[in-house]
């Protein structure tokens, strides 16, 4: 009893001295509260028969079926396959590039020539899903795109990119690459602008190249982000954006383009099977608590480095 009156008391004398903080923090809270905790109540649905006019509390119980039915669905290995497929192509081409750019930019000495590709390699991050979408329609339209022309004007004959569902990863993986390389790798810049620069200047009198200061300085310096970044990236692996596979994805692709995110959109908004859907949205979720805290496992047993 003593130890929880100590701890509120200083609880309370903390509040109160950086109260300012608190409020700030505040608005943050709400927002967790009412969109990630509260939304939770209905995660029941996906062991219900939801009834609409019963509502969520009187819709009858049924266990797991919701899971069996999507584990023996005829396109659940598919879907699984799709998923896990963009996810793993994004992960080994979209983590590893941004480092590489953060790295090489680092060593640009022009000061203007160095602000002036941040900020170009920034803007494609600002541009919205749907715009980014109907520019890769249209450079990838098989008569007047501008890939295509290319290819005319080597002698090859035109393609339809997105109606060939071999190149469908391809396409979302590396105009994602393009869209987000910029941004992502802001926070390991600044991992690097706090490496100490003596040691920098201590390599160069023993003779280091570019690329041993590199691989012995700064990738050891920004170990820890590293590691942290890659283990945020393995607890979201299943979640493939839905907004782009949906917008890029249509009835000739649809084979390399069905993900679980568009199917839950399909039974649960379309075919108004709210049980099944959220039942398929557990299960993803699931999935990627274990993988999340897997990664943060063996990150801390083998690199010495985890998120908890």
């Amino acid at each position: 009893m003593e130890k929880k009156k100590s701890f509120r008391a200083r609880l309370a004398k903390n509040i109160q001295k950086n109260w300012i903080l608190y409020v700030m923090m505040l608005p943050v809270v709400i927002y967790y509260i009412v969109f990630a905790y509260a939304p939770m109540y209905g995660v029941q649905l996906a062991f219900k028969n939801y009834k609409i006019k019963l509502g969520i509390m009187g819709s009858p119980w049924v266990g797991l079926d919701h899971f069996k039915r999507f584990f023996n669905s005829y396109n659940f290995s598919l879907l699984l396959k799709n998923t896990l497929g963009i996810s793993i192509y994004s992960l080994l081409v979209g983590f590893p590039i941004p480092i590489i750019f953060a790295l090489l930019l680092n060593y640009i000495k022009n000061r203007y020539l160095k602000k002036t590709v941040q900020m170009v390699s920034y803007a494609p991050y600002f541009i919205s899903t749907v715009v980014i979408c109907g520019m890769l329609t249209i450079f990838m339209n098989p008569d007047t795109g501008v890939f295509n022309t290319i290819l005319k004007a080597l002698g090859m004959e035109p393609m339809d990119f997105l109606s060939k569902p071999k190149w469908f990863k391809s396409i979302y993986v590396w105009s994602g690459v393009w869209q987000g390389m910029g941004w992502s790798s802001i926070i390991y810049i600044s991992a690097l602008s706090g490496v100490d620069y003596e040691m920098h200047e201590a390599a160069i009198v023993d003779g280091a190249t570019k690329l041993q200061r590199i691989l012995h300085i700064d990738l050891p310096s920004i170990k820890p982000t590293i590691i942290m970044m890659l283990i945020l990236q393995l607890g979201s692996l299943m979640n493939v954006g839905f907004e782009k596979v949906f917008l890029l994805q249509n009835t000739l692709n649809k084979q390399a383009a069905s993900v679980i995110s568009t199917y839950v959109y399909e039974v649960g908004l379309i075919n108004s099977d709210y049980g099944y859907s959220t039942a398929i949205g557990l299960f993803n979720s699931i999935i990627n608590m274990l993988l999340l805290v897997g990664a943060n496992w063996f990150c801390k047993k083998f690199a010495d480095e985890s998120l908890f």
